[in-house]
């Protein structure tokens, strides 16, 4: 990934990160969606569907004359598009997927498309001495399309490295 996709730093502090409520945080780099990735993600889910894995069925009786990704392939994506826009602060101890509050799958994915993730903080909650609950609208672009893959609000819990106390 070249890192073309970003529009900004990496958050550092879980101050900036507080700032940042309400505003994009950034723009992942395109990612090839190919049908290496879609078998690969059927053959870890068993779902093999005919429109996600066998092409030549696909052209011949889907409505999108290809084969499509999973969408729960696209979803699976967030994860490594978040760490990729660099949401996360440097001294983070752990972070953990929490929920979904919504998911809605607006356009199929055709193979051969390049998706690429555009993230927005909705909110920032405190949960406890260095927690934060954070809600996130993230949406996947597929490249030429009007219409986004997917819209999800996700919820992460972050843990704050502690720092050591000093003698």
């Amino acid at each position: 990934m070249s890192g073309e996709g970003r529009l900004r730093k990496p958050i550092e502090t879980y101050e900036e990160l507080r700032a940042n409520i309400g505003q994009e945080l950034g723009v992942s780099d395109w990612v090839l969606v190919d049908q290496s990735r879609i078998d690969a993600f059927a053959d870890c889910t068993g779902d093999r569907q005919w429109i996600h894995v066998d092409p030549e069925r696909a052209k011949r009786r889907s409505p999108f004359r290809t084969t499509v990704a999973h969408g729960f392939l696209t979803l699976s994506l967030i994860g490594a598009l978040v760490q990729e826009i660099g949401v996360v602060p440097e001294n983070t101890l752990a972070a953990f997927n929490y929920g979904l509050d919504k998911v809605r799958f607006i356009s199929p994915v055709k193979v051969g498309s390049r998706v690429r993730m555009r993230t927005v903080l909705m909110s920032m909650d405190d949960k406890g001495p260095g927690q934060y609950l954070l809600k996130a609208e993230n949406t996947i672009e597929i490249e030429g399309e009007d219409k986004p893959a997917l819209v999800a609000e996700t919820l992460v819990m972050l843990y704050e490295r502690r720092k050591k106390a000093t003698a």
